[in-house]
């Protein structure tokens, strides 16, 4: 709106023509004051929609805890990678064929364990375990984020802890 209009609010205004120039203006005027107060009302909309504005700030919220869960998890990868071959490297050979050998003996144990376990579960507690072993493959990515959220919540938690 413009400081004439403004100026001119409640002012009489003779009766222009039909084809006059007065018309198509004063037509023009209110044309750009109606586009003007919906832009306006649109925008108040907006700041009093607080119930968007916080599902715009949650989204945000969440955006970020996953780029930092990423990150944070993505660090852990490279530093336990470091710490293993670090771990290799300085192992005396003789020792990692021991260590090699003792994996393999309590993998084999395990799988007779697992065996052995297997035989003397009862039949509906297998059922079940397999009912929330199919569930937890179906949504391993939403358990892996949680997961990795919770351990960020845990390292960072455990770090405020470490600094009072």
């Amino acid at each position: 709106m413009n400081d004439d209009a403004r100026t001119n609010i409640g002012t009489p205004v003779p009766a222009p023509g039909p084809g006059s120039p007065a018309s198509a203006e004063l037509r023009d005027q209110v044309e750009r004051t109606r586009d003007e107060l919906g832009r306006t009302v649109e925008a108040l909309a907006a700041k009093a929609d607080i119930k968007a504005q916080a599902k715009e700030k949650t989204a945000a919220v969440k955006d970020q805890a996953a780029e930092k869960a990423a990150l944070v998890s993505e660090q852990i990868r490279e530093k336990a990678g470091q710490a293993a071959q670090a771990v290799k490297d300085k192992a005396p050979d003789p020792l990692l064929e021991k260590t090699a050998q003792a994996a393999a003996q309590v993998r084999e144990t395990a799988d007779a364990a697992g065996r052995y376990a297997a035989d003397k579960t009862p039949d509906p507690l297998l059922d079940r375990v397999g009912q929330a072993a199919t569930a937890a493959r179906a949504h391993r990515t939403p358990l892996l984020v949680a997961a990795t959220a919770l351990t960020v919540f845990f390292v960072v938690r455990r770090n405020r802890g470490r600094r009072r």
